[in-house]
């Protein structure tokens, strides 16, 4: 054994590895810390448990001697994102590639949590603007039964995560050419989103992007005959100039209300989508790399059943027959009305910029009352004033811009700013032929909005409430299948949060909210403030804020998913201030 102050070597390893063979599985134990390889550093955070438990969490770091990844690849830090998702992705699939089975459990197991269509900065993998590299995984480390498998060990560790590293974090991994379009795709998203408030657009889907996807749980662009590539309207076509691909063309979707019309199966919810996740940059060959939206973009809808904490649904709820106070309005179980009332407001103490509403997934009664049922329900027996009525008020007064798909509400044909025609997947700009419908066939249809939109009170979320525990942990929190989030005692259901996009994010949400609880939750900061406090911790210290046990399984979120967790939380209980 050498003395704690050596440096611990690949050669090192390999002998203990050896040594620990017939052991018993906790013995591993003895493998964690550093080690320094001819290439990279490599550490051993932790070890599991046994060979059915969560497999061990390894770190490996390569110089930026060895990766010779070139500046153009890793400057500025929205190059260094696109690389990175590029090695990560490509670390993932040489995992799956040579790893196997080699004993009981998740033994030989490498894997990696690989970025999907969209880029994010993430834990898995890490460019640093001087090149260097840092990869995070696990491992599944061998055994039989709850025996040491020693050679095993020694091989994985030794020369299947060496040959993995060195098919996928150094430069000459990849032909120059695609190392350096993911770089330069990634920074011209970044730049097309930048453009868009000095152009006052709310979107912008570029000539040529492919929208439709495989499927609903294949987010690879479809392909076939079939595929209609984008073509904007010329009425909405803009150019823009990027870094790197230089000027490119697309329809601009302007702020203020705007209506996505058209017949059924014709693309209405496929460009909504496509806009949607706007809010996220895309790899290159996705189809959507320059389909971009405004990053407070966010998708509201009905949700039945879910619980709210003390939110003022008034400007959309008024009193209701039982006397139940809508300025802090409290259920277990929301309806289709009050759960989007709610939603929306969330958004808006969030900050939100763009509500996105697909009629298909929106309570009906909230979106719109016509004038046959205003003329067989009287105003002074409905709550409800609908959308319809506010939707203009929150762009005069907020700047909110809201951007709806729409195919039976003809009403909001008078309340639109532009509406686009969607036919056979091909927009058509048709807002003089909407305002002259408008005029040729009205609709007696009253407006119902009684008062202004007034600022809601300021919610302070209770720490008691937010409590991570469960049995005789302190801290239980796991992402689960379905966008769903183990905290503590609480499953919070995300499943209609149509913006979230992987596992990574779930889990990196599970964990905002407990350094929100930690760090923010005095008894005094708001919701608002308390994102605030969020956004500047992973901007400050990146996504290990989050973590001191620096996983490799986190993805970047956004405010407004962390909003609409805390809120969804069915304990939460919040004391609201004028």
């Amino acid at each position: 054994m050498k003395d704690d102050s050596e440096v611990r070597t690949d050669e090192d390893l390999g002998r203990i590895l050896q040594r620990l063979d017939g052991r018993g599985y906790k013995a591993y134990k003895e493998i964690q810390g550093g080690w320094a390889f001819p290439d990279f550093s490599l550490w051993v955070d932790h070890v599991q448990g046994d060979p059915f438990a969560a497999p061990s969490r390894v770190r490996v770091r390569v110089p930026a001697s060895i990766t010779q990844l070139p500046g153009e690849v890793r400057s500025p830090d929205a190059r260094a994102i696109g690389t990175a998702c590029l090695l990560a992705r490509t670390f993932s699939h040489e995992a799956r590639r040579v790893s196997g089975s080699r004993g009981s459990g998740k033994s030989g197991e490498v894997r990696m949590e690989a970025p999907g269509q969209e880029v994010l900065p993430h834990t898995a993998v890490q460019v640093d603007g001087d090149g260097g590299v840092e990869a995070r995984f696990t491992v599944g480390l061998p055994a039989r039964g709850r025996k040491v498998l020693g050679r095993q060990a020694a091989a994985l560790l030794c020369e299947t995560v060496p040959a993995i590293v060195e098919r996928s974090l150094l430069a000459q991994a990849h032909p120059h050419r695609e190392l350096v379009r993911h770089a330069e795709v990634n920074q011209d998203a970044e730049v097309l989103r930048s453009l868009l408030e000095e152009r006052e657009l709310v979107a912008f889907v570029a000539d040529g992007a492919v929208l439709p996807r495989r499927s609903g749980v294949d987010d690879r662009p479809l392909e076939g005959e079939a595929v209609v590539p984008f073509e904007s309207p010329e009425p909405l076509r803009v150019e823009m100039a990027l870094p790197n691909r230089g000027s490119i063309t697309g329809m601009g979707i302007p702020r203020g209300v705007t209506l996505i019309v058209g017949g059924g199966y014709h693309g209405k919810s496929t460009l909504l989508r496509a806009v949607e996740q706007g809010v996220y940059n895309h790899r290159p060959g996705d189809g959507r790399e320059f389909v971009v939206a405004d990053a407070g973009a966010v998708k509201v809808r009905a949700e039945d059943g879910r619980s709210v904490a003390g939110v003022d649904i008034s400007p959309f709820i008024g009193k209701l027959p039982a006397g139940t106070d809508t300025q802090a309005f409290s259920t277990e179980n929301a309806s289709g009305s009050t759960s989007q009332a709610a939603g929306i407001v969330e958004a808006l103490e969030a900050s939100a910029r763009v509500l996105l509403v697909d009629e298909d997934t929106a309570a009906t009664n909230l979106m719109i009352r016509d004038r046959r049922m205003q003329a067989l329900v009287p105003r002074e027996h409905e709550p409800i004033t609908p959308f319809i009525d506010r939707v203009q008020a929150l762009y005069r007064d907020r700047g909110v811009s809201s951007l709806l798909v729409l195919g039976g509400s003809g009403d909001y044909l008078e309340v639109a700013d532009t509406v686009i025609a969607m036919t056979a997947y091909r927009p058509q700009k048709v807002t003089a032929r909407a305002r002259e419908v408008a005029k040729e066939f009205p609709t007696g249809r009253i407006a119902e909005a009684p008062e202004p939109l007034s600022p809601a009170p300021r919610r302070i979320p209770l720490a008691h409430s937010v409590d991570p525990s469960r049995g005789k942990r302190s801290v239980k929190i796991q992402a689960r299948d379905g966008n769903r989030i183990l905290f503590g005692r609480n499953e919070l259901d995300l499943s209609s949060l149509e913006q979230l996009v992987s596992r990574a994010q779930l889990r990196s949400l599970g964990q905002a909210l407990l350094l929100a609880r930690q760090r923010f939750m005095d008894g005094e900061c708001s919701i608002p403030e308390i994102l605030d406090r969020v956004e500047t911790a992973v901007e400050e210290e990146g996504l290990d804020a989050l973590s001191s046990r620096q996983p490799g399984d986190l993805a970047m979120f956004r405010r407004f998913e962390l909003a609409a967790a805390l809120n969804r939380l069915r304990a939460l209980k919040v004391r609201s201030e004028a």
